[in-house]
């Protein structure tokens, strides 16, 4: 039986909010004056309001021509909540008010948006908000500086707070083509998509590192970067280099497209940033090499680094998991990264997170086989698999990108990748650590037996 303390689970609140912020996006979503023409469903209101709270992208109408300006402001201001986290802003405004938080809420914050439960709320939370609204009004008017002919102010806002929130949501039909060939426009993407993407407590600490790198600051008092900041932003370098390099051969070498070298690059490094979890395309997914795409998966599965905008199992995750086997390879008990050995509780946590998306992969691509292909022979299907795998992967990640699935969806379907939006946002593991949270203890121990395995 529940008691009382057990039901209010500091755990619990990221899950009320979100749903709740959902549904009022929802709602209005179906106002008169939100569409620009036809009107769509419940459903489809209720997915895009979960795509946009989700910072997915996902989208099943086109939102630049569907949508009215107040209808493109509420995506705008549901991309934002969901960026910064509803109970980032919910605890601010607490704290605001009362001057205080208490500690359950504390907790809370620190166990979502942090790698450290014992940060000081009140002075971080404000910087989050300063720190995300600062860059996205200097990306905006980068943009709009760029783009003059081409880009509103609404617009530039719209694109800036999306690339920063890794939302993914564009208000051009074919996302970034027309820019496809820009350097600087996409450069201001990629720095917005990558900034947002390492997470807040990485950015305060790499300003308060560089600050204490200005000529005018004592040598003696210059601070270190944290192992763990160390850890987001070089496992973060390699996966944008290393997947535009894996990127490039398979999309420009084995398959010659007979674009410029300088498209090709462009093309290959945006593409290794985006699909990190930011949505946004340059080239058309549909018609990239399966290669491209089932690398693109992993790329997406892994995502961004804990307490950012973006989603996935994370960085540090993947880190680990690496580490991990590593050190099974070797034959040593500990998976070392860099000087410092992660600890057990770290290296149980990424497995059960990493098997859990598995499975939740696993289980999302058998019930949309079941809802968009049960009815149609294998010969009738092929490459349906793929395409799936891809959406689903993309949902979970909360990367946005689709092969041009996502508008064709039933009802069920839709659905399937709205929950997986949804846990993917929050991250599977607060859905693990609440269940547990419930559990019975168990009080005996039971004979213990050796099986052949392998």
């Amino acid at each position: 039986m529940f008691t009382v303390k057990k039901s209010l689970n500091p755990l619990l609140f990221p899950i009320l909010f979100f749903g709740a912020a959902i549904f009022i996006g929802s709602v209005l979503l179906l106002v008169d004056g939100v569409f620009s023409g036809h009107r769509v469903g419940v459903i489809d209101a209720f997915f895009t309001a979960t795509s946009a709270t989700c910072v997915t992208g996902l989208a099943v109408v086109d939102t630049g021509s569907s949508f009215s300006r107040f209808g493109q402001g509420v995506i705008l201001f549901l991309i934002q909540i969901g960026g910064l986290g509803v109970m980032t802003l919910a605890s601010l405004g607490l704290y605001l008010v009362r001057q205080r938080v208490s500690l359950t809420d504390r907790l809370a914050v620190g166990q979502n948006l942090l790698h450290d439960p014992g940060f000081s709320l009140g002075r971080f939370l404000i910087a989050i908000v300063f720190l995300a609204l600062f860059v996205e009004a200097l990306g905006a008017r980068l943009l709009y500086t760029l783009l003059p002919a081409e880009i509103s102010p609404f617009s530039a806002l719209f694109h800036s707070v999306s690339a920063f929130c890794n939302a993914g949501f564009s208000l051009n039909s074919d996302s970034l083509l027309p820019w496809q060939n820009r350097w600087d426009v996409l450069t201001v993407f990629m720095v917005l998509i990558i900034v947002g993407g390492l997470g807040f407590s990485v950015l305060v600490e790499i300003l308060q590192w560089l600050a204490s790198r200005m000529p005018w600051k004592n040598r003696r008092k210059r601070i270190r970067l944290s192992w763990y900041s160390r850890v987001v932003l070089s496992t973060s370098v390699w996966l944008v280099f290393g997947g535009a390099v894996i990127l490039y051969f398979t999309e420009y070498v084995f398959f010659s497209r007979g674009v410029s070298l300088n498209t090709a690059v462009l093309g290959s490094l945006f593409q290794s940033v985006t699909c990190r979890t930011a949505g946004f395309n340059t080239v058309e997914i549909s018609q990239m090499t399966n290669v491209s795409l089932l690398f693109m998966m992993v790329l997406m599965l892994v995502g961004g680094a804990p307490g950012s905008t973006a989603g996935g199992v994370k960085v540090t995750t993947f880190r680990v998991m690496l580490s991990f086997y590593r050190a099974h390879l070797l034959g040593r008990k500990q998976a070392v990264i860099g000087h410092i050995a992660a600890s057990k509780d770290t290296v149980d946590r990424a497995l059960s997170l990493t098997l859990y998306s598995f499975l939740l992969v696993v289980a999302a691509v058998f019930l949309l086989h079941i809802t968009e292909g049960g009815s149609i022979p294998h010969a009738g299907s092929r490459g349906f698999l793929l395409e799936i795998a891809f959406e689903v992967t993309s949902a979970l990640g909360t990367a946005g990108l689709t092969t041009g699935l996502t508008a064709g969806l039933s009802g069920a379907g839709k659905f399937v990748i709205m929950v997986l939006m949804f846990i993917g946002r929050l991250g599977p593991l607060i859905f693990l650590a609440l269940v547990q949270e419930y559990k019975k203890e168990e009080l005996i121990a039971r004979p213990e037996g050796n099986l052949l395995i392998g």
